[in-house]
């Protein structure tokens, strides 16, 4: 009964002082008007998936600007290419930040000390700049090639085994397994058992998936730790089952002298970092450490294995592409060769093409991570409030009319000049045509790393195998579900043929 009066105690100060707020609120971008209290707790329940479709709706009504009042802060949304690359090209260093973490995600990320939520500052500048020069450098990211062949080999011997029997094959599961195997090697250094790489993966999507299960913990965490104190310890154990198997292989390499490093490591590079903290110079905790190792791993799998689905979906589905691109491959591979390397994907324009019409028509992420202003700023004639968020939507604009024709069809030749060359800056520095990686500032630093792997793999599973439908009857669907990232709603399965290469 307590709990009741102070839930209803909560409600009618929040009003009050909503109603308060109303009258010295700037002018925000339009967008439908908010119940206090029912309308937020109505929106923040809500995942962006299902945001989606009614922020179609919101914006053919109010224009490409809208703002909705998700948890007592204005969320404005973006759904237009140039106010895109006005506020993150032309305007970066104002919509650089991120708003305050959630306080789940404050959890999980160790109060924000990592590269994807920290706040535009020096913090963010170290974190990002040793990824990009540690990890990402073109030196450091050939000298994994290794790695890139092992785990092919993996992928190709778990689908190999496979193909003896002519089963249906669902594909995401090897597709994810061979992620994890080639980013737990870059992150930790080491090339782990089946076992423990599933021990990995599992700790990691139980806590990737449990975003929406937890979600209502954010809303009045004061009030939640009571009400739903059982719900917060299984947020708490997550994380836990998460330490007890990363923090062993993080302590690990504090032994680790270098000159018996076989390959320098993510995990290498965060244990003799210092960020430096009023003054005084520190070096990074186990649990910021576990975080950054962390958010390297989802980054790399979840999303590469998920765009990797969407574009072999597609070609499953358009036979006529997937001939095209296997004949694009044995033009540069002269000789049988039983696996592609890295140095020819250069001379394969056609790949390149079917991994960016994969993007654009699949972008894993359907929103970039929210974005925040350091200061109040004027967008399209509104007011962009330092306290909100800014959205930007992928997909809206990778599917823009305007921009591509025929925009839901996949196309790859769409990118092909003359024929023969692809020229796209997917980073939209000039202009955004679309942003699968995000744009500006905080665009996502392993975009080259990305598509090298999309490129690596899948010129290698064309190469090897031919893929069919599991059925012939079957179409395939391209129906989408809102996982982590946005997902196949019916993962794909095939019945996959091995090539003999004729020349």
């Amino acid at each position: 009964m307590e709990n009741l009066w102070m839930i209803i105690l909560i409600l009618i100060l929040t009003t009050f002082f909503f109603i308060i707020s109303k009258s010295k609120t700037k002018k925000l971008p339009p967008g439908p008007l908010t119940i206090p209290i029912l309308g937020n707790i109505i929106w923040l329940r809500k995942s962006f998936s299902e945001l989606e479709p009614i922020l179609r709706d919101l914006h053919t009504k109010y224009g490409p600007l809208v703002s909705l009042h998700i948890g007592s802060r204005p969320a404005l949304f973006v759904a237009d290419r140039s106010l895109a690359h006005q506020a993150l090209i032309q305007n970066g260093a104002i919509f650089s930040d991120r708003p305050p973490a959630l306080p789940t995600s404050k959890i999980i990320s160790s109060n924000q000390h990592n590269i994807s939520s920290a706040a535009y500052g020096p913090t963010w500048r170290l974190l990002r700049r040793n990824l990009t020069a540690e990890i990402l450098h073109p030196s450091r990211v050939e000298s994994y090639s290794g790695a890139r062949k092992w785990v092919l080999d993996i992928l190709l011997t778990r689908l190999s085994s496979q193909t003896q029997t002519n089963e249906q094959v669902r594909v995401m599961d090897h597709f994810q397994y061979a992620m994890f195997c080639l980013l737990v090697l870059m992150c930790f250094g080491d090339r782990l058992e089946e076992p423990k790489i599933k021990e990995i993966e599992t700790v990691q999507r139980n806590l990737l998936l449990s975003f929406r299960r937890f979600n209502t913990l954010n809303f009045w965490p004061s009030l939640t730790k009571v009400v739903l104190k059982k719900r917060w310890q299984e947020f708490f154990q997550l994380r836990k089952d998460q330490e007890a198997v990363l923090v062993p292989l993080i302590e690990s390499r504090r032994n680790v002298k270098k000159e018996e490093q076989a390959m320098v490591c993510y995990v290498d590079s965060l244990l003799g970092l210092e960020l430096a903290e009023e003054e005084n110079k520190r070096k990074l905790k186990t649990e910021e450490i576990l975080s950054l190792s962390s958010e390297f791993l989802d980054a790399g799998t979840d999303t590469t294995s998920t765009a990797l689905q969407w574009i072999m979906a597609n070609l499953v589905k358009h036979q006529e592409i997937q001939n095209k691109l296997y004949e694009d491959i044995k033009k540069v591979m002269k000789h049988d060769h039983d696996e592609i390397e890295e140095k020819y994907l250069v001379k394969m324009p056609y790949l390149r093409a079917v991994i960016l019409e994969g993007l654009r028509r699949h972008p894993p992420g359907h929103f970039v991570l929210p974005h925040a202003v350091t200061k109040d700023v004027v967008l399209d004639g509104y007011v962009v409030p330092k306290n909100g968020s800014v959205n930007f939507m992928v997909a809206e604009m990778g599917w823009d009319p305007k921009v591509w024709e025929d925009p839901m069809a996949f196309k790859p030749e769409r990118f092909l000049i003359n024929d023969n060359k692809v020229e796209f800056d997917i980073t939209g520095s000039k202009e955004i045509k679309m942003m699968p990686f995000g744009a500006g500032r905080r665009i996502c630093p392993g975009y080259g790393l990305a598509i090298l792997h999309l490129e690596y793999f899948v010129a290698n599973l064309i190469w090897k195998f031919e893929w069919n439908k599991a059925n012939d009857d079957d179409d395939v669907d391209l129906s989408e579900k809102q996982e982590f990232t946005v997902v196949m709603k019916n993962p794909l399965q095939v019945r996959l043929s091995p090539r003999t290469h004729h020349h």
